[in-house]
């Protein structure tokens, strides 16, 4: 059951992977396809359930020598050292501190009562006493993604946002794709949220 889930989630992405367009792209305005990546390298894909996101994502920022570039709807921290946002935000401060260029980039909502505001901006001033590069997306449009790429290999992607329900609580499902040409694609997608 578990190989058929990780298939069942990997199939978009290899799709993604295959060269010219997916054989049910449509046509965007001006003759344009979706773009497909092709990585002749191949591509690892792992299926990360409820937990096991925020214990991979740590180690890889653990591990992060060239870059960190993250683009998130809700970043949300409580102030307990112990709960997993915070501990993201501390590696990610760690990681800042000892040279790797960190990204952040955060919804910015306008809409009247919404916390996403309030939440993502106290994250963002947090990170930058740390050196993070803070960054937020137009007003007049929601970034809903929760996307992370790192040293243009490593890509998260799938339904945590960096909150202590997603990352502890909540049923989510990510995928880690290890794939520099999709890592490429990646970061050129969260470049125009901003």
């Amino acid at each position: 059951m578990k190989k058929a889930v990780a298939l069942i989630m990997a199939i978009p992405v290899l799709l993604l992977l295959q060269p010219g367009p997916p054989p049910h792209a449509a046509a965007r305005p001006g003759g344009a396809f979706l773009e497909a990546t092709a990585d002749p390298k191949g591509c690892s894909v792992t299926l990360l359930k409820n937990r096991d996101y925020f214990n991979t994502l740590c180690g890889k920022i653990r591990e992060a020598r060239r870059q960190i570039v993250l683009a998130f709807f809700l970043f949300r921290t409580n102030g307990h050292p112990k709960s997993y946002p915070e501990i993201v935000l501390a590696e990610l401060s760690r990681a800042a501190r000892r040279g790797v260029p960190v990204t952040v980039v955060l919804e910015q909502d306008d809409r009247s009562g919404s916390t996403v505001n309030r939440d993502n901006r106290e994250v963002a001033e947090r990170l930058k006493k740390a050196g993070v590069e803070i960054r937020f997306d137009a007003p007049k449009r929601t970034t809903h993604t929760k996307i992370v790429v790192i040293d243009g290999r490593y890509c998260f992607i799938g339904s945590h946002n960096l909150t202590a329900s997603a990352l502890k609580y909540n049923n989510e499902l990510s995928v880690l794709i290890d794939s520099p040409a999709l890592a490429d694609r990646t970061l050129d997608y969260i470049r125009g949220l901003y």
